[in-house]
């Protein structure tokens, strides 16, 4: 499988600046059908995109600007978007203009179209991929999984601990990890939460009696939930004046296995809002066939299956 990667992984790297240096190597790049990136500088009234490469201006026709666009199943937005932000784009040729500049031809969807055929299409639910944050929404985030190809992980496959917004997670512009959680109709839908670790692989980090940080999630009548890791809560006993949002210290009263409980004790609790952090990731493998959330010997099993049709 070749090596495709969210827009903007690849402007940066040494290969795409030899790529760019001039007219020679970029023929040598539009002769291999290479993936370049270059930043947009301008979407002028017709759609067009005009891309910087170093040694002479690109330009990426609308109906080259992404893969829907000329079949109109895509809008413009997706083109008008980029401005200012990395591109990606194969080489079809060049062409003077009447001063006799040379200007690139283009296309962004060429490269989509490759990284779907040689990468994309390949995917089966279980691989463990990177991805960038691009935008977010209440019901989850959208990440770019290759060359500005977008796939949707939803809030509740976000993290174990449950979320109001994805922002409390991510921010737009992270790299993140996924997995395919499923590949539907060429349609793909990501997971997160199985690379975050088990419960007692979360539970390791805490002793009883410390006084750690946490997240307060939800105040029911029975107990206050109270996140110490996006995999981990933990239930403390009832107490005025504290909702769902704010910041905690907490004190670890017991940790119990068997029945995946961390009992708290609330010592105070404060507004505040801390910007979202990258993930911590206990899974670096390349593939999950199944993740079992629940520590051995606990009243039930937890699980996620990626090989179940």
């Amino acid at each position: 499988m070749f090596d495709y990667y969210p827009e903007g992984w690849l402007i940066d790297t040494p290969e795409n600046r030899a790529a760019l240096q001039n007219i020679s190597t970029l023929n040598d790049a539009c002769r291999d059908g290479q993936i370049l990136e270059g930043r947009a500088l301008i979407c002028d009234s017709a759609h067009n995109l005009l891309i910087d490469l170093g040694c002479m201006k690109g330009l990426i026709p609308r109906e080259e600007g992404a893969i829907g666009i000329r079949e109109g199943s895509v809008r413009d937005i997706a083109i008008i978007s980029r401005v200012n932000r990395p591109v990606c784009f194969t080489i079809s040729g060049f062409q003077k203009d009447q001063d006799g500049r040379m200007t690139a031809l283009l296309s962004r969807r060429a490269a989509q179209e490759k990284c779907m055929a040689d990468y994309i299409s390949k995917l089966t639910p279980g691989d463990v991929i990177n991805a960038r944050v691009t935008h977010l929404e209440s019901f989850g985030a959208f990440a770019d999984i290759g060359c500005g190809i977008i796939a949707l992980l939803p809030i509740d496959a976000i993290s174990v601990s449950r979320i109001d917004h994805p922002r409390e997670r991510f921010s737009v512009g992270m790299d993140i990890k996924v997995i395919v959680k499923s590949v539907e109709n060429g349609r793909i839908t990501l997971s997160h939460k199985e690379l975050l670790g088990t419960w007692e692989e979360n539970a390791a980090q805490f002793t009883v009696g410390e006084t750690v940080a946490g997240i307060v999630r939800s105040v029911e009548p029975y107990g206050i939930f109270v996140e110490l890791t996006p995999n981990l809560a933990g239930l403390a006993e009832a107490k005025e004046d504290v909702v769902p949002g704010q910041q905690a210290s907490v004190y670890i009263k017991s940790i119990i296995p068997s029945r995946m409980k961390v009992k708290l004790v609330i010592i105070d609790t404060f507004d505040y809002s801390y910007r979202s952090s990258p993930p911590k990731y206990f899974f670096e493998g390349k593939r999950m066939d199944r993740f079992v959330y629940s520590p051995p010997g606990s009243e039930k099993e937890i699980c996620t299956d990626f090989n179940v049709k």
